[in-house]
């Protein structure tokens, strides 16, 4: 099943928009891992096991594992996903993008090494640097566009033939670079005016949205500035809100309990 059919299909089974980000800190992890070697996959599989009958896909960070020295880790903790929650699409945030040789390899990396059903990807090589990605026709390449952060607007917001950059890299990826129908879009929570801006210039292309809980998000702006026709289209990421809502031992019942909160307050307004 490719991705996108598998996003679409949770979408509907699920009843769910979150996806839930894995983005592993062992600082904050609850004191009964501290002297745990494998603290890093067990935390996440118990995330991932106690949330998944509420989310559309699950989204770990490479950065979080890679950092740590964690690569196996992750590796270990894709394929727990993939065998314990095979309905669930992981998509990995690694925002690669580079050209030629290296960017084949970086979609070995996230699709064989890894085994992610999608990437995140840098769009500011061009089309050549994501061909790699977009070749694979049964994994998903969600494109940055808009992003979350405080600082986007410096690059994104800047006028191109009059329009936002952002706006150009949004028509280019869906409507030019789109060919087998496995693009998304990562544009952040923080900016609803972008949201709507791209979803009127994409029409039914799915939608990556971080952003929501830690970093200010509000989820009802997400969802009318930006769903689609259906009521669908999106995948509304919260990874502290969700991974961090309680030290205790509750760890991963209260996980569960976030994640479920922010699917009904989404769901309130689709």
């Amino acid at each position: 099943m490719s991705f996108m059919t598998a996003l679409r299909h949770r979408w509907q089974t699920a009843n769910s928009l979150v996806c839930v980000g894995l983005d592993p800190e062992p600082a904050r992890f609850p004191t009964r891992f501290a002297n745990d070697p494998d603290a890093i996959f067990a935390f996440c599989r118990d995330i991932a096991d106690a949330t998944a009958k509420y989310a559309c896909a699950f989204k770990p960070q490479i950065a979080h594992f890679a950092a740590l020295a964690a690569e196996p880790a992750l590796e270990r903790l894709v394929a727990h996903l993939k065998s314990a929650h095979p309905e669930v699409p992981v998509i990995l945030d690694s925002k690669r993008g580079d050209i030629g040789s290296t960017a084949r390899h970086y979609a070995t990396e996230a699709f064989d090494r890894y085994g992610a059903d999608a990437v995140t990807v840098n769009p500011y090589l061009g089309r050549d640097a994501l061909e790699p990605f977009l070749d694979r026709a049964d994994r998903g390449v969600v494109i940055l566009c808009r992003t979350s952060n405080q600082g986007a607007g410096e690059l994104q917001d800047m006028l191109v033939a009059g329009r936002p950059l952002y706006q150009h890299v949004a028509e280019k990826a869906a409507l030019e670079w789109n060919t087998n129908g496995n693009v998304a879009l990562v544009v952040g929570a923080t900016w609803p005016e972008q949201l709507s801006d791209v979803r009127a210039l994409v029409k039914d292309v799915p939608l990556l949205v971080p952003g929501v809980g830690a970093q200010g998000g509000d989820a009802a702006a997400v969802v009318s500035n930006a769903k689609t026709h259906d009521g669908t289209g999106l995948m509304i990421s919260s990874s502290r809100a969700v991974l961090y809502a309680s030290s205790g031992d509750d760890y991963a019942e209260a996980a569960a309990t976030a994640a479920r909160d922010l699917r009904d307050a989404i769901n309130l307004h689709r």
